[in-house]
């Protein structure tokens, strides 16, 4: 019985048996840390710094977007002749999708001035549309019969499509040539697509092989001869879009486009969107430091500087007008020493 009693009073059995956690300041929370007390004329002040350097950012932000000089042209319904009243019917028929439009310059555009293509109610990002390709394929050539994922655009009688999937058999295939003056103007497609998608994800010894072969003709075909990591209209399309409507690169015009001049274009309205009540638009636009046209940015910062302006204008008026008497910070618990606990 004496030992056993002596055992039970044993700190090394006690601390085995307890299941309390070593005791450790951070397991604790007891670490330095900085604890603000929020006096109106803190919050005043902070909500006044942004302000500061909100409202600026975004009148910055707003002027540089407003400095983006685009013009855009919709052209899927003027383009389809007054004698077709079957729209479906017209673009996949062979008749001569040649269509005239002219474009009118309102404000001198500086070069470079980027052509885009913009597709409306095209859901790029659905899931077995995104799905539908073969990143093996494109990168190795190696892999050439490697398929998998991308029904229902996999083979055609038997022999696999190079690159494979829906995303490539949908490219976008209207194309546009312009002049100015009855002198052509020159489009650059030379570096319209990400430097990495060409060094990494296609390969510089893959080429297209049977595609666009099957019954049905999805969109733009590829010279066989060319490896995919050159066919940038191919790289371009292939990163798949977030939102149903989107613009993408089609090329550059390196020349600068002065005010009052006007542009033909001669473009080929191929690209059936039709089908899905999708519209098509030509844009040509120039950039910013900060990119495209896009006040989104600066209305957001201006909005949020002016509610901080309006929140700080009202605290102050509340602690001027019915100030309230602050507490002791002193009898707050971690101000309190150990001889006062």
């Amino acid at each position: 019985m004496a030992t056993n009693s002596a055992g039970s009073n044993d700190p090394t059995v006690n601390r085995r048996q307890t299941k309390r956690p070593k005791y450790s300041k951070f397991t604790q929370q007891e670490l330095p840390a900085c604890k603000p007390i929020l006096t109106p004329q803190a919050v005043i002040s902070a909500f006044l710094i942004v302000t500061a350097i909100f409202i600026p950012i975004g009148v910055a932000s707003l002027i540089a977007s407003r400095d983006v000089v685009e013009i855009v042209d919709r052209y899927e319904a003027a383009c389809v002749p007054s004698n077709w009243t079957d729209k479906i019917a017209y673009i996949q028929s062979g008749a001569d999708k040649t269509c005239k439009r002219e474009l009118h310059v309102e404000k001198r555009m500086k070069s470079p001035i980027y052509v885009y293509y913009q597709l409306d109610n095209f859901y790029q990002n659905h899931r077995r549309y995104v799905k539908s390709r073969n990143d093996e394929q494109l990168r190795d050539a190696g892999k050439g019969n490697s398929t998998s994922g991308c029904d229902p655009e996999s083979n055609v009688d038997g022999v696999p499509i190079v690159p494979c999937g829906l995303i490539a058999w949908s490219m976008f295939n209207d194309t546009y040539s312009f002049s100015r003056n009855n002198n052509n103007v020159t489009v650059n497609k030379k570096g319209i697509s990400w430097k990495s998608d060409r060094d990494h994800k296609f390969g510089s010894d893959v080429f297209p092989k049977n595609f666009q072969n099957g019954t049905i003709k999805g969109g733009a075909s590829l010279n066989e001869t060319i490896p995919l990591s050159q066919q940038e209209d191919l790289i371009v399309w292939m990163r798949t879009a977030a939102l149903p409507t989107f613009r993408k690169l089609y090329g550059k015009i390196e020349v600068d486009l002065e005010k009052g001049d006007v542009i033909n274009v001669v473009l080929q309205n191929n690209y059936n969107t039709y089908s899905f009540s999708g519209k098509k638009k030509l844009v040509l636009s120039t950039t910013s430091w900060l990119g495209g046209k896009n006040d989104f940015l600066g209305i957001a910062y201006l909005s949020v500087g002016g509610l901080s302006f309006f929140l700080a204008m009202a605290f102050a008026i509340v602690y001027f007008v019915k100030p309230r008497q602050l507490g002791d910070p002193s009898y707050l618990s971690w101000n309190r020493n150990a001889a006062g606990q």
